[in-house]
């Protein structure tokens, strides 16, 4: 993948920046896909988490290092299909046991799960239209025109055409994935609406991420079921961490060691790479025991972290193809930031705020509600004084008198709770789906910035075929001082065309295409004679290129 930033930007650094990032994001990823079953499991069975990473870790490491891509591709088509079946089984028990989808769905509507017209331009909002639309489009654009391990996917095809095709089936069965992942959650969360209480809210589980978990090991009672669900839950971890140590490996090698080990035979090169996907495993592991420190959800921490390298190494793509001036400082520099930044905000996130759930569950007959102490570990000092003379273990205490303090000292807090929260909380509070599309920017605006105060490149400089003209069309109302100092936005014609010695401005590309078209062809009697085809008017612009072009 990252051979491209080297050829566009001439710097090899620019290169190894690209391959230290993905690297960093690529171990994170690791440690977030292994924390997944492993809180599903210590859920279902007790397993601890501490042996379901130690499982994750040996078993992806075993058959990458044994089969590498080839076995990665094919244990992931596999994994795929264990994981379809799981989340259809959990569909079908669910709304059955409900009563149905049309119920699922009333209940789920009752409670504000479903919601798709939230047009709040406020980024700090988890889910909006746009958050969803445009910022997830950018995090999947960065999935797949930005990341080694879509690339090395395409690359490993036979054609480009087999490549196009792969991509659109690829949307297609991720389409799916995505809907049916979305239906089992709607499911559940009906089936826990009905019953009164949510397991989170009555201390079942430590986590949201093991509610599915418990709701297969309460209903699907089936001999073989529960253990289909944790293969479904564990192939999602597998595929993903195998894919990712594959490209680990592929970026370091090629883009780092490769060069310093070209006399080596093939045989000590191939233990290099293997020896690279035990060393990347076992990081991968290490990673995994911190990464279960956060919270949030999964899927949260997957896209808020992948998100923030998402917008680096789209920066990179995005300021090599559309901005000819950029150049390979302001190629470093920008995604840099954008990462540091990006990660800043991530960790802050969900260590210093946390991850709030704004979302009312039902608690109504949940043994948890039965004690109505309140939770004095989160009340201010104001709060517990307005509380002081209650004698909570009365049964029959005055619950209007506690809820009436409750209200006027929260009241009295409010204005000093507004004044604390600093536009820093502010940042931490955006949405994780808006962590790829801000990376995009910074990475964009300081690359820019850095390459304009650094000297841009000139347009002879950057060869064609590594830029896309969409610059034209972005910058065609900047005046055109403005677009050259920019990113040199010319349009084709003007960069083509030239003078010739009478005075007439015609582009000499226009000849090009024509004697390109001149096809040589046979009589049938062994004689060669030569045709010209599909020839316009504008094509033979000038009487003596018409005989030229005839004459030859």
């Amino acid at each position: 993948m990252y051979q491209y930033i080297e050829l566009r930007f001439k710097s090899r650094a620019a290169r190894l920046t690209a391959t230290v990032i993905n690297i960093l994001s690529s171990l994170i990823y690791t440690g977030i896909a292994s924390f997944a079953p492993a809180t599903a499991l210590e859920a279902v069975t007790g397993f601890p988490e501490w042996g379901s990473f130690l499982l994750i870790g040996l078993v992806c490491t075993f058959y990458t290092f044994m089969g590498g891509l080839k076995a990665v591709v094919w244990v992931d088509a596999f994994q795929a299909i264990i994981m379809f079946g799981c989340l259809f089984t959990i569909v079908i028990k669910a709304t059955v046991e409900v009563g149905g989808f049309s119920k699922v769905w009333e209940l789920n509507d009752q409670w504000g799960r479903i919601n798709f017209w939230n047009f709040d331009f406020d980024p700090t909002v988890r889910h909006t239209f746009w958050a969803l639309t445009i910022g997830g489009m950018i995090n999947w654009v960065g999935t797949f025109g930005a990341s080694q391990q879509s690339i090395q996917r395409f690359s490993a095809l036979p054609s480009l055409r087999e490549a196009k095709i792969a991509v659109l089936l690829n949307c297609f069965g991720l389409f799916l994935m995505v809907t049916t992942a979305c239906l089992a959650g709607i499911s559940v969360f009906a089936f826990y609406a009905i019953k009164g209480c949510d397991p989170y809210t009555d201390k079942e589980i430590k986590s949201s991420n093991q509610i599915i978990p418990l709701f297969v090991i309460q209903m699907l009672h089936v001999p073989g079921v529960p253990g289909l669900f944790i293969a479904g839950l564990f192939s999602g971890a597998l595929s993903s961490v195998s894919s990712n140590l594959s490209s680990q490996v592929a970026t370091s090698w090629e883009d780092i060691i490769k060069p310093h080990v070209k006399n080596k035979s093939d045989r000590v090169q191939a233990w290099i790479t293997r020896m690279l996907v035990i060393l990347f495993g076992i990081l991968g592991l290490g990673v995994s025991f911190v990464i279960k420190n956060f919270g949030g959800t999964v899927l949260q921490l997957s896209l808020s972290f992948m998100g923030a390298a998402g917008g680096a190494l789209n920066g990179f793509v995005v300021l090599g193809a559309f901005f000819r001036s950029c150049n390979f400082i302001g190629a470093m520099v920008g995604p840099l930031v954008s990462y540091a930044v990006m990660m800043w905000i991530g960790i802050g996130k969900y260590s210093v705020i946390g991850v709030k759930e704004k979302l009312d569950f039902p608690s109504e007959t949940c043994s948890a509600n039965l004690n109505l102490t309140p939770p004095t570990t989160f009340m201010t000092p104001m709060i517990q004084d307005n509380l002081t003379g209650f004698n909570f273990s009365t049964p029959n205490f005055d619950q209007t008198v506690i809820l009436t303090n409750i209200s006027t000292a929260i009241t009295t807090q409010a204005t000093e709770v507004a004044e604390e929260r600093s536009s820093l909380h502010a940042l931490y509070s955006l949405s994780y789906l808006w962590y790829s599309t801000l990376g995009l920017l910074i990475a964009v605006i300081v690359g820019l910035c850095v390459s304009l105060a650094t000297g841009p490149m000139k347009a002879d400089e950057v060869d064609p075929k590594y830029l896309i003209p969409i610059c034209d069309w972005l910058c065609c109302c900047l005046p055109k001082t403005w677009r050259k100092k920019l990113c040199h936005c010319t349009s084709y014609e003007e960069d083509q065309s030239q003078s010739d010695p009478e005075g007439n401005t015609e582009s000499f590309a226009d000849i090009n295409v024509v004697l390109k078209e001149i096809k040589e062809i046979s009589n049938g009697d062994g004689n060669q004679t030569m045709e010209v085809q599909n020839l316009s008017a504008r094509d033979l612009w000038k009487s003596d290129i018409s005989h030229f072009v005839h004459s030859q």
